[in-house]
């Protein structure tokens, strides 16, 4: 009987979601649903026995939730029970609001530290800094407090006030602040503004209520300050996506009236849908170009497809994500959600870039990757060869920047951020973000200021090494080549010093950001990053170059 409810144990969770006040209805043997009311008497006769004689008590939410959870595994990742106390979470992935105070925090030894604050926010009115140390929330310390605890309590309903205690980094002194929580609203545009002279650049975090418009204005805005403007760039990178309909008015900005831009399709057909441009465009001419990388998806990639099925621009970067499914929210009892994937959605040319096939599972319970021999070919407008089945191919590849280990280990130890805390601290003032530079002689002080601090790490070479001797010892050829194994690590021993003038110029454009950020914030961060960024700059070039942007659309 046990081994009966363990193989079945994921459909009869689901079940649980099914079940409704309908009453009983009758159904033929062979009707699935006929085993819905089956399994559903079955599993009520099941946990009303279970719960009455088995020897310890079984909590009721917790048991259920557990069984939710299980036949979830056999869904994709985007279908999820939402719970009450969770309900926030969706509605800021929908609307980009949430009530809190507007800082992001992270924790250093024992204490929690604020790493950026929002500008305009109540944080940023209560005058909190970056570096800060919370000391203390409605009169209890918070040291040794979980960081996913502060955050609970940063968080709340607008209006309400909450007692603070914050450390100076630097000098030690405690300020005690009131800060009132506020309706936070995340931008969906993070910067927009003039490269090169004569290049527009927008980037895009999320696809949440209103951000189309938000775009649309953007926009606007930079062809009246700059009327020569000869191209622009929409930076997608990053960007998880969110509502469909937001990607479709994104779209229309770049994209004709009355031009398709999406279309899902899915089991109810009664929702399947045609998605088109109903507004005039802000502009159908101008030269664009969209930013992608594997973290571009959902409503991005639908973007980013539509503008390459129609070849209105060029796609530049890396493969997108790969996510053609559609959610919806449906409601459950007690004020509970159900997200559920409906649909597949595909781009004008009419390919689901839906990379991940969820439908086909392997006998372990793992998906794979669609194959490449298994992937379509459609084409464009202008008859430009495109794929299914594995996001959007940008139309000019640039290869990804990898950080080296060094840098990692700095940012992860937040040395490179505390050093910018100890610089604002002794700087009045420094050049706009864009212009500004560390000196040899600053960098020289970033490395007195590592001295007898541990940054230690393993090198990708040295791990692979010690894989290496694994294996060997395993397959017993260690003793043959001991000595040259021994040679060869010697060889690869990294020393510190040397690691950080190899890196040395990635270090500092990394230590420029941060530094940046404490003066202009988040703005002067993304500015200032803008000037090595590969991607952005292969894009520059490539408006600039009309004769390429042409070849490239062929």
């Amino acid at each position: 009987m046990r081994a009966f409810f363990n193989k079945r144990k994921k459909l009869v969770a689901a079940l649980l979601l099914l079940i409704t006040a309908s009453g009983i209805f009758a159904f033929n043997e062979s009707d699935k649903y006929f085993q819905i009311a089956k399994n559903l008497d079955i599993f009520a006769a099941f946990y009303r026995e279970l719960n009455t004689y088995y020897v310890d008590d079984l909590p009721p939410e917790k048991v259920i939730h557990k069984g939710i959870e299980a036949i979830l595994e056999e869904t994709d990742p985007f279908t999820d029970f939402v719970s009450e106390e969770n309900l926030d979470d969706l509605k800021f992935m929908a609307t980009g609001k949430y009530g809190g105070v507007g800082a992001s925090i992270n924790k250093s030894g024992e204490w929690t530290v604020i790493t950026d604050v929002y500008e305009g926010s109540p944080m940023d009115k209560a005058g909190v800094k970056p570096g800060d140390i919370i000391v203390s929330m409605e009169g209890k310390s918070v040291k040794a407090t979980p960081q996913e605890d502060i955050s609970k309590i940063l968080k709340g309903a607008p209006g309400t006030p909450l007692d603070m205690v914050f450390r100076n980094p630097v000098t030690g002194k405690e300020t005690p602040k009131k800060i009132v929580r506020e309706e936070i609203n995340v931008r969906a545009v993070s910067y927009s503004g003039i490269l090169a002279n004569d290049i527009g650049y927008i980037r895009m975090t999320q696809f949440t209520e209103n951000s189309g418009s938000m775009v649309r204005a953007a926009f606007q805005q930079l062809k009246q300050s700059t009327p020569a403007m000869k191209g622009i760039i929409l930076d997608l990178r990053g960007n998880p996506g969110g509502l469909l309909d937001e990607a479709v008015v994104v779209a229309n900005i770049f994209v004709d009236k009355n031009k398709l831009i999406v279309s899902t399709k899915g089991k109810v057909k009664n929702w399947d849908r045609n998605y088109e441009t109903s507004e005039m465009p802000a502009d159908v001419h101008i030269p664009l170009a969209v930013l992608t990388n594997h973290s571009s998806a959902s409503a991005s990639e639908i973007v980013a497809g539509a503008v390459q099925d129609l070849d209105r621009g060029l796609v530049i970067g890396q493969r997108s994500y790969g996510k053609g499914l559609v959610q919806t929210t449906r409601q459950l009892p007690y004020n509970t959600k159900l997200k559920v994937t409906t649909a597949k959605y595909y781009t004008p040319s009419g390919r689901c870039i839906q990379a991940i096939d969820y439908s086909h599972r392997n006998d372990d319970g793992s998906v794979d990757y669609v194959p490449d021999s298994l992937r379509k070919s459609f084409t464009t407008q202008g008859g430009r060869a495109v794929k299914d089945g594995g996001g959007i191919e940008p139309d000019d590849k640039v290869d990804p920047t990898f950080i080296s280990q060094v840098a990692i280990t700095l940012i992860r130890k937040q040395f490179i951020f505390d050093y910018a805390t100890n610089y604002y601290y002794s700087h009045p003032k420094i050049a706009p973000a864009a212009a500004f530079s560390l000196s040899d002689e600053e960098f020289s002080d970033f490395e007195r200021y590592l001295d007898n601090k541990d940054y230690s790490y393993k090198t990708r070479s040295e791990d692979a090494l010690e894989t290496f001797k694994t294996t060997a010892k395993k397959e017993k050829y260690f003793d043959a080549v001991a000595k040259e194994l021994e040679t060869l690590e010697q060889k690869m021993k990294h020393d510190k010093k040397q690691d950080l003038l190899k890196n040395k110029t990635e270090i500092k454009r990394l230590l420029e950001e941060e530094i940046t950020n404490r003066y202009y914030a988040q703005q002067g961060r993304i500015r200032k990053s803008l000037v090595w960024d590969n991607e952005v700059n292969e894009a520059i070039q490539v408006l600039h170059s009309p004769e390429r942007y042409r070849q490239l659309l062929k």
